[in-house]
């Protein structure tokens, strides 16, 4: 499939040394959810903000639907849309007002049935003529996502869309993002919300440092570093692992009373029929037993200790 997004070498190098990104080579498929994963810090926000203009870049290409950012920035730009972390509008504006002239600053005619269905399936068509200020937080979110979707970009960059806001948007916007994905539109969003990648997202990128850890298709992520957990609550509880049991990966936790064997589901031999076996050998008993696999949760924290 075709990059409608292609990042190479790309840098941002501030003057007090600081190193905002490093290096960064990255592409994104047309039509993919791909979710950018990372700390505080990490680069997330600085990457965004140079695709979409609003930071300069030091050194590096960037391609949008194969327009050069540097070269012809308002072909590449109209073919963007962008959710801020902030909310950033006129507050004294109505909703309809704000999200036609958003369209019209770039450059699309005027379509009052595209807007209405857009502000009908983000649930804002009863505010239509309510002003900013005198929404709740979370309808202003919302408004900035619909004046994001005006222009009917091809690539949206979603910074963390559903930080602070309630359940139901939350709900609302993945059931939105779908249907964008259904209709052709490209979405790269950030998050903090590690089930919001898992959920939605096709491929994820880690990134830490100013550097991409990895990207990788999802299911083939937690395939490949996902792990299962077999967990053993004690009959009685155990001070030290014993020396008998030092061939597999074993850890205590609450207070003894749980045994817990970390070990990799798609091995041809995953050690746990073994492990019980001799469990009975030693006598020592348990009530009961769960199996879990790792979350995207677990592989994020793993990947980002690891890189420390």
């Amino acid at each position: 499939m075709p990059s409608i997004l292609s990042i190479s070498a790309l840098s941002k190098h501030y003057k007090s040394g600081h190193k905002a990104l490093d290096g960064v080579d990255l592409e994104i498929a047309r039509g993919e959810i791909f979710a950018l994963l990372g700390p505080n810090g990490a680069g997330k926000t600085t990457l965004i903000s140079i695709v979409c203009g609003t930071v300069t870049m030091t050194s590096g290409t960037i391609l949008v639907d194969g327009q050069d950012i540097a070269r012809d920035f308002r072909a590449a730009r109209q073919r963007i849309g962008l959710v801020p972390q902030e909310v950033a509008v006129d507050i004294f504006a109505t909703v309809w007002n704000t999200v036609t002239f958003s369209r019209g600053l770039f450059g699309r005619a005027p379509d009052p049935a595209y807007v209405e269905q857009l502000l009908r399936d983000l649930s804002l068509w009863e505010k239509r003529t309510s002003k900013i200020i005198e929404l709740s937080g979370g309808m202003k979110r919302r408004v900035m996502i619909a004046k994001a979707l005006s222009h009917e970009p091809d690539l949206l960059f979603l910074d963390e869309p559903t930080a602070g806001v309630d359940v139901n948007l939350r709900r609302d916007m993945w059931a939105l993002v779908r249907k964008l994905r259904e209709k052709g539109t490209t979405i790269i969003l950030t998050t903090h919300y590690i089930e919001e990648a898992e959920e939605m997202a096709d491929r994820v990128g880690v990134i830490d440092g100013g550097r991409i850890l990895l990207v990788e298709d999802k299911a083939a992520l937690m395939r490949k570093l996902g792990k299962r957990r077999l967990t053993l609550a004690l009959q009685e509880p155990m001070a030290a692992i014993p020396e008998a049991l030092a061939g597999w990966s074993l850890a205590l936790e609450d207070g003894g009373c749980r045994l817990v064997y970390s070990f990799d589901a798609e091995a041809d031999d995953t050690g746990m029929p073994a492990l019980l076996r001799r469990l009975g050998e030693l006598g020592i008993d348990f009530k009961d037993l769960d199996t879990s696999r790792s979350s995207l949760e677990d592989i994020f924290v793993d990947l980002v200790e690891r890189a420390a």
